[in-house]
């Protein structure tokens, strides 16, 4: 079969490495299917969150097989509704092979494979989606394009915010189809908050704005209705929900991928190992695991082409390994380095009128203060599922950190881990210009009736990891690994520590979409 990734005279090399161990382990157990059948994988997708799904449905458009390997589980929405753990009474189902639920109640739960991973790092704890649609699991939805300006504090000019504009976000769009909070539901008790967020802003001068989220919104009417099983609306979204409200990458990209017949998924396959082949391709090591995470064999694929979508972390920590390992030895001095927390702080804000605090969700408005003198910031409001106090208010802020965070390889664990630098002066500033806008907000709507004030603001953790294998930097600016041809990186490894202000789920999405229709140009 001819692929336009794999020429006649590599495929009997290919061919030949397979015969000699290197290419696909064959002992696939049950798994029956093109995949489990070759001697050869003709590109390889490690992960399945924004950036590997684009992957996955690009390549299988263009007729090249593709296998992507996912270390977590599907997460089908089941009629029962219950397909994920809940905040307030978390099981396995929360947390990735943790004793302990990453949020929510303090219980202790049976380690299992679940949908959302915490990662103590040095100097700040990094939250990770696990599953297949990666992030889009456990995200709050929201599809938010940075301004120009923003944009272009971030990025080189060989990303052109224009052609983003003009050609990728779209293309993102027409397939995530997010629209923002309809006025119906705006006006129910259940986004009291999100009124009031609207409220605030406008008092201050500042803008607020309904978010382009990625729901579906007839969903959230059925939760008010009481025709299906509340969980937008009751504040859950970091585990995922169960009502089906959240367009989740396995509805669309990677279910159009999987539909073509030239993407296969392979769910609960943990990547631990990439290594070249000189002159002839790579090998993927993995290692495929039963629910409770153990081992039940390890894999060798073979292939010549690689796309690192494991999100900023994975794909970070398996490049720097395999640096240090020998295994990928021309890797540059900027893999794993210009990594950034993407200015994410959380606080909380109370005195203000009613919001019913846990109530409404997930996050569906934002204040821009994108003239703050520190730094810009749009501050989003979502709920706190077991906040009582009412009239507060909890804000993730996004702003612009430095990419001053970097990776090291630890030989007595095989292991990588993350630095981040947490009291360096640039690092502190997104903290101090979250406090700037709610000193701003507050001084605004106090009244005769309600004194806002700010509770909290805090860093320290992020759930919008950015950097560690930089466009310009360790890649060109289409995510080719400089100093190896057929390897790639389209995910958040690709952006130097921040999106310019916004959630970066949407700039991963369309950075992916602009790297892969270069690479399918360039191969035919």
């Amino acid at each position: 079969m001819h692929n336009r990734f794999l020429s006649r005279r590599h495929f009997v090399q290919a061919s030949a490495y397979a015969l000699t161990g290197y290419a696909l382990n064959r002992s696939f157990g049950v798994l029956q299917s093109w995949a489990a059948n070759s001697n050869y994988i003709p590109a390889i997708v490690i992960g399945s969150g924004f950036g590997g799904a684009v992957a996955a449905l690009r390549l299988a458009q263009a007729g090249i097989h593709c296998l992507v390997l996912e270390r977590g589980r599907r997460w089908q929405i089941t009629p029962a509704q219950n397909t994920f753990a809940t905040l307030r009474a978390p099981d396995g189902r929360s947390s990735w092979l943790s004793s302990v639920a990453v949020f929510g109640e303090p219980v202790p739960i049976d380690v299992y494979t679940g949908v959302l991973e915490l990662l103590p790092e040095d100097g700040i704890n990094v939250y990770a989606g696990a599953g297949v649609g990666g992030g889009s699991l456990v995200y709050n939805g929201v599809t938010y394009q940075p301004t120009q300006a923003n944009f272009e504090r971030i990025f080189p000019k060989k990303i052109s915010y224009e052609q983003m504009n003009e050609v990728y976000y779209p293309r993102v769009r027409s397939l995530l189809n997010p629209s923002p909070i309809p006025f119906d539901i705006l006006q129910t008790d259940y986004y009291r908050a999100a009124r009031v967020t609207l409220e605030q802003a406008a008092n201050a001068g500042l803008v607020g704005k309904r978010l382009d989220v990625n729901l579906d919104w007839n969903v959230i009417r059925q939760e008010i209705a009481g025709e299906i099983v509340a969980s937008a609306i009751a504040g859950e979204f970091w585990y995922g929900n169960n009502s089906g409200c959240k367009n989740s990458l396995d509805n669309n990209y990677l279910k159009q991928a999987e539909q073509s017949g030239f993407a296969q998924i392979l769910p609960l396959h943990v990547v631990t190992d990439i290594s070249e082949v000189p002159n002839q391709g790579y090998t993927v090591v993995c290692n495929e695991i039963n629910q409770q995470g153990q081992t039940l064999q390890t894999h060798t694929f073979f292939t010549k082409q690689v796309f690192l979508a494991a999100g900023s972390m994975g794909t970070t920590k398996l490049l720097v390994k395999a640096k240090a390992k020998g295994n990928l030895n021309r890797l540059n001095d900027d893999i794993g380095m210009y990594w950034g927390a993407n200015g994410d702080t959380f606080g909380v804000r109370v005195g203000l009128p009613p919001t019913h605090p846990s109530q409404g969700g997930p996050a569906a408005i934002a204040i821009e203060d994108y003239s703050n003198p520190i730094g810009p910031i749009a501050s989003l409001t979502y709920p706190q599922w077991n906040e009582t106090r009412e009239g507060s208010l909890y804000h993730l802020n996004v702003g612009i950190s430095p990419a001053i965070g970097s990776f090291r390889y630890e030989p007595s664990s095989d292991s990588v881990k993350l630095t981040w630098p947490k009291n360096n002066l640039e690092v502190i500033k997104a903290r101090q210009a979250a406090d700037l806008t709610f000193s701003t907000l507050n001084k605004a709507n106090t009244t005769g009736q309600y004194t806002p004030s700010t509770d909290s603001v805090v860093d320290g953790g992020t759930a919008h990891p950015l950097g560690g294998a930089v466009l310009g930097k360790a890649c060109d600016y289409y995510g080719r690994v400089k100093g190896y041809e057929g390897l790639y990186v389209v995910d958040g490894a690709l952006i130097p520590g921040a999106a310019g202000a916004v959630n970066p789920s949407f700039t991963i999405a369309a950075l992916a979409e602009r790297c892969l229709e270069k690479v399918i140009q360039d191969t035919d």
